[in-house]
């Protein structure tokens, strides 16, 4: 039996990530149900970081990875994660609400978001349907290499002492005195903490673990690579005010789009719908007069949303020794620096850090979804 301090179930950005934070003062074993790190949400991710993204309850963790992202510890990476491009939220006329509230949202955040006219987005976007005529940049916003990020995490977890065991499920926990003897694919481990970094899966684990789920539900989100010739080599990324598309430059004549779908699903492994596809490529249509030579790759993925939207971070009272690392819906990657450092100080019992202290970490305590 192998026995750790620490277990941490699953092996996308939020596992590794809180593994990091943990290797080295604790023992940590990290498990993974598939045979590659990052196969699901973390893998397929648009990549990119946006301080409005998410909302208002999750700025201040957007916020606080920035500078982690952009200028990481030497120690950690000798290369930034992250690189400028900018984004433009553009409306019809009857979005003007949209707008304000966009704008009133983030009013005493510090993210800048400015009105831009149509002519500014023209400027950006040529050829634009002429209906879309109010927009609002955010400057701030970058890209994210997600995969950089994830192996130096990996590499980190390893460097500290991390075990990792890929392909491996947990299949049943109980709690006896002060440990958890768990089951898994590879054999039986013992442990006195799980972590539930599982994504999709993490009501799942919860279950396995012999008591409810918080109602973490998985979504799916659709994407598309287009070839269109006539496209800007680079742009600002593109959503539209009410919702319904984003999409992005991903090198000359190439874009990435989305629907914007949040599908209910199951933790699965997705694949694109057809219709959805579909409907990315006509709203795309409806914005600019740009010729679609071919659907060059689509894939989906899964975003697990608590029922409030906000993540969970923080011990379930219902278990003792349950630690919740999940439900941060499409926003897992750029809060993960900051994510992870507030949960490596709640579980270690430590002072939050200088980059996280001023975040108020109660409002992602999993006691606000526990029922009475």
């Amino acid at each position: 039996m192998t026995s750790v301090d620490i277990l941490i179930v699953g092996g996308g950005m939020a596992g590794f990530s809180i593994a990091a934070g943990l290797a080295g003062r604790a023992s940590v074993l990290l498990i993974e149900q598939e045979e590659h790190a990052g196969y699901h949400a973390s893998g397929r991710s648009v990549a990119f970081w946006e301080e409005s993204y998410g909302g208002p309850g999750v700025q201040p963790l957007t916020s606080a990875s920035g500078p982690l992202l952009a200028s990481p510890d030497p120690a950690f990476s000798d290369e930034p994660f992250m690189r400028p491009r900018g984004a433009i939220h553009i409306g019809r006329a009857q979005d003007g609400a949209l707008l304000d509230a966009l704008i009133a949202d983030f009013s005493a955040s510090g993210v800048a978001l400015t009105p831009v006219t149509r002519e500014d987005i023209v400027a950006a976007l040529p050829r634009l349907r002429p209906e879309w005529t109010i927009g609002v940049a955010e400057p701030s916003m970058s890209d994210i290499d997600v995969g950089g990020l994830l192996a130096a995490y990996r590499r980190m977890a390893r460097r500290g002492g991390a075990e990792i065991r890929l392909a491996t499920r947990l299949e049943a926990a109980r709690r006896e005195g002060e440990r958890w003897h768990v089951e898994t694919s590879d054999g039986p481990v013992s442990c006195g903490i799980i972590v539930n970094a599982a994504g999709a899966w993490a009501d799942d684990v919860a279950q396995r673990c012999g008591f409810g789920g918080l109602g973490v539900t998985p979504y799916r989100r659709t994407v598309v690579q287009l070839r269109c010739p006539e496209a800007p080599a680079d742009y600002p990324l593109v959503a539209d005010l009410a919702g319904t598309f984003y999409f992005k430059a991903e090198g000359a004549g190439r874009l990435w789009l989305s629907p914007h779908d949040e599908t209910p699903d199951e933790a699965r492994d997705v694949w694109p719908e057809d219709l959805d596809v579909a409907l990315a490529i006509d709203r795309f249509t409806q914005v600019v007069d740009w010729r679609i030579e071919a659907v060059e790759h689509k894939w989906a993925g899964l975003r697990s949303f608590a029922p409030d939207r906000l993540p969970i971070y923080g011990r379930d009272p219902r278990a003792p020794g349950f630690f919740w690392f999940a439900g941060q819906g499409g926003f897992g990657i750029q809060t993960a620096p900051a994510a992870a450092l507030i949960g490596a100080a709640l579980l270690l019992g430590e002072a939050l850090p200088a980059a996280v202290a001023g975040i108020d970490v109660g409002r992602y305590a999993p006691d606000r979804l526990v029922k009475s």
